[in-house]
């Protein structure tokens, strides 16, 4: 018998976009519910849906993922060699969820 504990799936959680750049370098991210700072056109922050260096698999495989989220956007997380660090986001693509 499954008890109300078993039945609890845990909440996506919002991240900030340096930790998502940190979590996944030279991936494409796909984000539900992005935060936008629209005047720079530059994400704040979302909720990791799924990700990947294979664009076409974040495409195929995330798509199902984004069911219930008002708006989606992703991105490719390019690392330079140098530094080390996120370097400006080379892609953005917002796209509408599946209905």
């Amino acid at each position: 018998m499954k008890s109300i504990e078993d039945s609890v799936t845990a909440l996506p959680e919002r991240h900030s976009i340096e930790d998502i750049k940190k979590r996944y370098p030279d991936e494409w991210i796909l984000l539900g519910d992005p935060e936008e700072n629209e005047r720079e056109m530059e994400i704040l922050s979302g909720i990791v849906l799924y990700h990947s260096p294979d664009k076409r698999e974040v495409a195929y495989l995330g798509r199902p993922l984004a069911k219930g989220y008002s708006r989606l956007t992703w991105f490719f997380n390019r690392v330079t060699p140098r530094t080390g660090s996120g370097r400006a986001i080379v892609s953005i693509y917002s796209i509408r969820p599946p209905k």
